[in-house]
Order: C-alpha cells, then structure tokens, then sequence
C-alpha cells in the first residue's frame, strides 16, 4: 500500500504525562496481560462520534484524565484524532501511546473522533468527512491497515482483533458507527 499523503493536522496534546503512562499499562494489564503503555503495530482504526456539539467538550472531556462515567476507571477515556465540524483534523495523543477508547482494541487500535451526533451528519458534511477519509487513508497507509480493519466503534466486537480479559466487559460496545454507516465509509476510502 503506497504511503498516502499527511493531511494537515493541528496538534494540541491532551496532558499525557508519567501518571497517564502508568495508568495506561495498568490498564492494559488488566485488560490484555499486557505489561506496556505503548502502541506497538496497530491493527484496527476505530471511527467514534464524540456525542457532543464541539471540539472544547471533547478535547476537555478527554484531557481531564478523569474515571469515565460508564466504566469507572484510570486512565480516562482519550482518542487520538478529533475532527471538527469545519473539517480540521486535531491530534490529541501520539501514535506512540495506547488511547482507551474502544474496550477490547485499545492495544492495538488507533481512535478518531468525529465531533457531533449522526454519522449521517459527518457523511453530508463535506469538509468533514474528505479530512476523514484523508486521515483514515493516511494512517492505513503508514501501518498497513486493510480497509476491513476500519471499523466503526459499534463494529468492535466482530474484530479480529478483540480481545478483552475483565469477563463484564468482553461484550462491552457502543452504538456509534454501525455497520450500515461503516459499509458507506468504507466504500468511499481510496
């Protein structure tokens, strides 16, 4: 796969310091037996809805590196790109570091955020969705991704790749990006 090209992107690091690098591998311990904070290959990207109406609410929400409302724990939830309404792709957290946003793929899952509610609504939006596809298709590019290992949050479970060792949690998914809108995403990807 050639190595599409970089799309502009805006870094504004989330704080991502020691205390959120041992939570992370505290995390993935507990949830992968895995003894590391580090993104290492990844596999999967996960395409989320951020269910709020701009980017400050998500970017806060995600920096505060507070216990999540829905599960309860350290580190907080983080994604590693949030595309705004207006189309500007912001980066969050390096591709160096595990994100939790998706149970059962954090490990080898990089996150994208779409700010807002509908998928229809990032589908229409054309500036949108083109910084999207830009981003998604870059970042197969760069790590190999077939467009198959693009999935939609609400997907995650039908992952290859999923794998989840706290039993509450194994069937643990969210509705954001179903199959029916992942089918018209992925049919747009290059």
């Amino acid at each position: 796969m050639p190595l599409a090209a970089m799309p502009p992107i805006v870094h504004d690091p989330i704080p991502f310091g020691d205390k959120r690098v041992a939570e992370t591998r505290a995390y993935a311990v507990r949830h992968y037996g895995l003894n590391r904070a580090r993104l290492i290959a990844p596999k999967v990207i996960v395409e989320h809805m951020t269910a709020g109406p701009t980017y400050a609410s998500a970017f806060n929400t995600f920096a505060a590196d507070a216990p999540d409302v829905e599960l309860h724990e350290l580190p907080g939830i983080c994604s590693h790109f949030i595309i705004d309404t207006a189309g500007k792709i912001h980066q969050l957290v390096s591709l160096k570091w595990i994100c939790r946003h998706t149970v059962g793929l954090n490990y080898t899952a990089i996150g994208i955020e779409h700010v807002g509610f509908s998928e229809a609504g990032v589908l229409d939006n054309t500036r949108m969705i083109r910084a999207s596809l830009r981003l998604t298709e870059w970042l197969q590019a760069k790590y190999g991704i077939s467009d198959k290992n693009v999935i939609g949050h609400n997907e995650s479970l039908s992952s290859p790749y999923h794998e989840e060792r706290v039993a509450r949690l194994k069937r643990q998914t969210h509705q954001d990006w179903p199959r029916k809108f992942m089918v018209k995403y992925r049919a747009r990807l290059k």
